[in-house]
């Protein structure tokens, strides 16, 4: 159905956006730019619970994107049972 593959590229944007912004932490003042700034604008509200609850392993590696990425797929599979009960 056509609201199945909007949802799903909504998500799969989503998902694609976070990956970017993380690869992009290990590019020097990248994030500065106007599309670090804006990716960080979209991205970050949803990283910081993650961050929140997940410390860094060693102090140095952050695995709460990946938590947060594990999560996203997750509320995409939940939203598409709600979907599939509705319609």
């Amino acid at each position: 159905m056509q609201i199945y593959s909007i949802v799903a590229t909504l998500f799969q944007i989503y998902f694609y956006m976070i990956l970017i912004y993380v690869l992009m932490s290990w590019l020097p003042n990248v994030r500065e730019s106007f599309i670090g700034e804006l990716l960080g604008k979209l991205v970050e509200p949803y990283l910081a619970p993650f961050r929140r609850f997940i410390p860094p392993i060693m102090g140095m590696i952050d695995i709460s994107p990946i938590v947060a990425l594990f999560v996203l797929q997750l509320a995409q599979r939940g939203v598409f049972a709600i979907l599939e009960f509705i319609l």
